[in-house]
């Protein structure tokens, strides 16, 4: 079997293996791209965070993006019992984008994919990692491809940023259960014809129908939403019928959006994802590193995916650079330390929202605008900036505000 030899081989062609790639061939490294599916393809994740902005203009894959025109997203409105908390991505404690996008993930990821072959990337889609073996001098992979050929390729270093498809915690045995609760979520897409004019229409908004239970609105440029739920798997398993019949069921939970979406059909059967809170035992190892989804999955209600996906793959390819030019590299201090920090504090953040602590400060009618700054700083993604306190001391910071605002609502303070 001939074997293909590149300095790097990305395994994904999402936002996280197109951020590595465009970074790894800007700098003239050796590399191919290989991704199981065939492009356009639906994959969730359409909300994004200022933050990951930064990766894209960093990279020059900013233009190719503000051309389609998907929808702004300057903020976020949650929603719970008639109470309203906005808030606005300009008025956030850190410096950096005060903007960001809502998209439809299929045409947004092959904007990407396709400015990138432009350049002359080399993308391989419809290609399946089956196995992979590590030697002293390089990496070894093996890919199927759709009429069941293989063909393996020798690579420096692997970028495992598969996403859902987590090949290298698969193939690795990296696998290990997260410590975020096992929740489940129920989507689709629909097609509003009379979309409510003006911000309302605009605007992505997280609907609580309790503590453990939520549902997404997500408008898109193009006049479809994103809709879906949230909840504990068992509880979601427990409507009747088939998956449409689920969510039709769970629409009448929303007092505010049931009328807006009841008569609309569906555009694709609604798709469910259950107990998707991923971890890893480690997120590098000799001539591979893990990105994205492929290290760790949140819960979506802060919609930090494509964040971490970026961030990660960015700072991956910077390092394996680095390598490369024979300098240097401490990856538990520059890779996995600094991953795993920002992980820590969104991971704080869904467990207090399940906790209820996060939705009281929130819904608080006595705001804060200064803490509402500090936590609007974590929401658009800038979890490393240790300015801010709700970042760097976030587990006793949430818990002790949350404690304060128990004791304003009963009077005792």
């Amino acid at each position: 079997m001939n074997i293909e030899k590149v300095e790097v081989l990305i395994i994904g062609a999402g936002p996280s293996g197109c951020v590595a790639a465009a970074y790894l061939f800007g700098q003239g490294v050796k590399i191919k791209v290989v991704e199981k599916n065939k492009f356009p393809r639906f994959v969730i994740g359409e909300s994004l965070l200022p933050r990951c902005m930064h990766h894209f203009e960093e990279v020059g894959l900013l233009s190719c993006l503000e051309k389609q025109q998907f929808e702004i997203k300057a903020g976020a409105r949650f929603m719970k019992n008639g109470q309203i908390c906005n808030f606005d991505f300009s008025k956030k404690h850190t410096p950096g984008w005060d903007w960001t996008w809502q998209v439809p993930r299929a045409d947004f990821d092959m904007t990407l994919t396709d400015t990138l072959i432009d350049r002359g990337v080399e993308i391989a889609f419809e290609q399946e990692v089956v196995d992979v073996a590590f030697t002293d001098e390089d990496a070894i992979t093996t890919i199927r491809d759709k009429e069941g050929q293989e063909v393996q390729v020798s690579s420096k270093y692997i970028i495992d940023s598969s996403g859902f498809g987590r090949v290298l915690p698969r193939l690795l045995d990296l696998e290990k259960p997260s410590s975020i609760p096992e929740h489940s979520s129920i989507f689709t897409h629909v097609k509003e014809l009379n979309r409510p004019k003006g911000k309302e229409g605009t605007l992505i908004t997280f609907d609580i129908i309790d503590t453990d239970t939520w549902l997404w609105v997500i408008p898109f440029s193009n006049g479809y939403t994103s809709i879906g739920y949230v909840g504990k798997t068992e509880y979601l398993e427990s409507f009747e019928g088939d998956n449409s019949q689920k969510l039709s069921a769970m629409m009448k939970l929303s007092d505010y959006y049931y009328d807006r979406f009841k008569d609309l059909e569906y555009e694709f059967e609604p798709k469910m994802i259950k107990n998707f809170s991923k971890s890893v035992k480690q997120l590098y190892g000799k001539r591979y590193a893990l990105t994205g989804n492929s290290a760790e999955f949140l819960d979506p209600v802060f919609s930090s995916g494509v964040t971490f996906a970026t961030e990660s793959a960015l700072l991956a390819a910077k390092l394996i650079t680095r390598e490369l030019r024979n300098e240097k590299v401490d990856w538990e201090i520059e890779y996995a330390e600094h991953i795993k920090e920002g992980v820590g504090v969104f991971a704080t953040y869904v467990k207090e929202w399940y906790t209820g602590n996060l939705q009281k400060i929130f819904f608080h009618k006595q705001e804060n605008p200064i803490i509402k700054a500090q936590i609007c700083a974590v929401l658009a993604g800038y979890v490393w900036d240790k300015t801010n306190p709700f970042v760097k001391n976030h587990s006793r910071l949430v818990k002790t505000v949350a404690h304060i605002t128990d004791m304003e609502i009963e009077g005792k303070i």
